[in-house]
């Protein structure tokens, strides 16, 4: 049997936030990125579908599960992420573990405190990270940076799409002993403008998102791969612009995602700096290397 793909969104890599296997990665490293994509795509789908009743959802799931692990091929979804590590002797894990993720998604739609949501970001925004790293070969020592900016992100989204998910599908990220201490309540979610208290709230969230940044921002010079540094600093500069906007916009009533226009340009300046950084750093570093001991 094969699942079937009616329930998907048709949202694309070209879609998100944040740029996915863009050309800014080398072409040999983006068949297996845009594989783990869409297969976490269709997960997410599935998870987040306003209709579908849980049993579908955990069933489609499973589906993609076991067509990963080689025991079906009923989802085609996980057919080429399956062939990727394959070809590239990957474990399955972190899509594994993304799936742990989607599956708490359709049996929990509440978060009582802030490290109750850092949980569930360790399974649904850390192994995103660590896939592109392993993909590029990079060592774990790698993982707490990447970790630090991939539950930066997904915060980020929780906070910009705070109503949406409330109105649609009745989940709520924002722990709710934030909501209480701020003097609101879920139901202020569903207002179109948010209330002080809720401001006040997801502001102290954004500002609690803003200190993963620091360590976010040691990925790029952490990783040895030029275009893959120069990629996550273009995510890192884009989380800090979003992390601005949540700060001192309502996501209930105003615009808190970035145009298309202005993403590029942060991108094409914080690409254009990183790439004049490991320059020097590498001139530096062969100047050094050149001196004799005592001129050093």
């Amino acid at each position: 049997m094969t699942v079937d793909g009616k329930y998907k969104s048709g949202k694309s890599e070209r879609d998100e936030n944040f740029p996915v296997a863009s050309r800014i990665v080398s072409a040999r490293h983006r068949a297996p990125i845009l594989a783990y994509y869409r297969f976490a795509r269709a997960a997410d789908d599935a998870a987040d579908h306003p209709t579908l009743d849980a049993q579908s959802k955990l069933a489609i799931l499973d589906a993609l599960e076991e067509t990963l692990l080689g025991r079906s091929d009923a989802a085609t979804d996980a057919l080429a992420l399956r062939e990727q590590l394959r070809l590239r002797n990957l474990s399955a894990q972190h899509a594994l573990d993304l799936l742990k993720a989607f599956r708490q998604d359709v049996t929990k739609n509440r978060y009582e405190t802030w490290d109750e949501l850092l949980d569930y970001c360790r399974y649904s925004a850390m192994p995103v990270g660590r896939f592109v790293l392993d993909v590029h070969g990079e060592p774990k020592s790698t993982w707490q940076h990447s970790d630090a900016l991939c539950t930066a992100l997904q915060i980020i989204n929780h906070l910009q799409d705070c109503a949406k998910d409330y109105r649609n599908i009745d989940r709520v990220y924002i722990p709710l002993d934030e909501l209480s201490l701020h003097g609101t309540s879920v139901a202020a979610l569903a207002a179109p403008k948010a209330s002080p208290e809720l401001r006040a709230c997801l502001r102290t969230l954004a500002i609690r998102t803003e200190g993963l940044i620091p360590a976010a921002a040691l990925l790029p010079p952490s990783v040895a791969d030029t275009r893959l540094a120069v990629e996550t600093s273009v995510i890192v500069g884009l989380a800090r612009k979003l992390i601005g906007l949540l700060k001192t916009r309502d996501p209930l009533s105003e615009t808190v995602h970035l145009s298309k226009p202005h993403a590029a340009a942060i991108a094409a300046r914080t690409a254009a700096a990183t790439l004049v950084g490991r320059a020097f750093t590498r001139a530096a570093f062969t100047k050094s290397s050149r001196m004799m001991p005592h001129e050093r």
